[in-house]
């Protein structure tokens, strides 16, 4: 069985998938699949039991999974999961951004969720044998990326409540193209005043499935009031502004001030609102984590106190906000249009991942 070497941790066995997707089909498919949707010819994968830990390090055919309906993910939500981008950049590379703070932030959740640590060299590894053995998934046009899920869940099958003594980690990867297909524009954002997304002691700050599954009906909500995405409040006065369904929310003030909640449990430590963050602290701007108020928030915008607001993640970098709505209220951020700072943020944060600017805090890793 041939072996995939990573720079960083154990080798791979490589299972390669013998009916890979035709080239031609891939090629089409990279240019007009919907976000999520077309899959790369293989996973990587890895299992752990309380016996042996960690074994079985394998680059195989993507496809589905032998699991027992007995499974302990399927009744009590035990996993986890990251998401983070491969680029090819202009010299031919494929490199990604920041996988040594996925990997740590992946083994912080696990330990909320009393799963296992993977080993952040086994995480980075496993990004790497993927890459390797799919790398013609990796698209070439601007803005176009591979999406890499990795994940782990608890596969025993067992129905008592405990920690699962079986886990399953895998990677899957999907080709996508610009977030902003038609050219960006900034978005409205409905507020939800009814519905929490976590709780102080909950579990917040774990990027696990059950804060996303606890987000969708505030999208529904924000739909049908004609919002694209959905902020929520905190759980305890549903006063305070804490992030959105997959981003974390930023706010610019006219005197060049960028606040954003606090990471005090509630919320995701995202990987692009750090950067971010030093991003603006590189240019000698003041960046305050600190409690934003609605309500103040709202009068900022209608004094013009508040110039722009913009929100983060992995999926669209930076993501301009032109409208805030809610129970009472419907206001717009300064004129509706993206705003200078969040522009120029997102060229730059975009241009480190693309190689086309200068990457002074080594924030890139090279795959391939």
């Amino acid at each position: 069985m041939p072996e995939l070497e990573t720079t960083v941790g154990p080798r791979f066995d490589w299972r390669p998938n013998p009916k890979p997707l035709p080239a031609a089909e891939r090629e089409a498919g990279l240019g007009s699949a919907a976000f999520g949707t077309v899959f790369s010819d293989h996973m990587a994968a890895i299992d752990w039991s309380h016996d042996k830990g960690w074994t079985n390090r394998r680059i195989e055919p993507h496809g589905p999974l032998n699991l027992s309906p007995a499974a302990a993910v399927l009744h009590y939500a035990q996993e986890i999961f990251e998401g983070l981008k491969a680029y090819r950049w202009e010299d031919g590379s494929i490199r990604t951004f920041r996988p040594w703070a996925n990997a740590e932030r992946f083994a912080r959740s696990a330990r909320r969720m009393a799963l296992p640590q993977l080993q952040l060299a086994d995480f980075v590894g496993s990004l790497e044998a993927l890459v390797q053995a799919d790398s013609a998934w990796v698209p070439t046009g601007l803005g176009s990326s591979l999406y890499m899920r990795p994940f782990m869940f608890a596969s025993e099958a067992f129905v008592g409540i405990r920690p699962a003594r079986s886990v399953s980690y895998l990677v899957i990867a999907s080709p996508v193209g610009s977030y902003f297909s038609g050219g960006l524009a900034s978005v409205s954002i409905w507020i939800d005043t009814e519905h929490s997304r976590a709780a102080a002691g909950g579990t917040g700050a774990a990027k696990c499935g059950g804060n996303y599954a606890a987000s969708l009906l505030g999208q529904v909500k924000a739909q049908e009031n004609g919002c694209e995405q959905v902020l929520f409040l905190d759980a305890a006065t549903f006063s305070q502004l804490e992030e959105l369904g997959g981003m974390n929310v930023m706010v610019v003030t006219v005197d060049g001030t960028v606040l954003t909640p606090p990471a005090n449990g509630t919320i995701l430590e995202g990987i692009t609102r750090a950067s971010v963050m030093q991003l603006v602290r590189d240019r000698s701007m003041p960046v305050i984590e600190q409690p934003i108020e609605l309500r103040w928030l709202l009068e900022a915008l209608a004094s013009g106190q508040v110039s722009e607001v913009f929100a983060c993640g992995t999926a669209a970098a930076i993501t301009p906000v032109g409208r805030l709505a809610g129970k009472g209220f419907d206001v717009t951020v300064a004129d509706g249009a993206p705003g200078p700072l969040t522009m120029s943020l997102l060229d730059e944060l975009t241009g480190i991942q693309y190689g086309r600017l200068p990457d002074k805090h080594g924030w890139t890793t090279r795959l391939i």
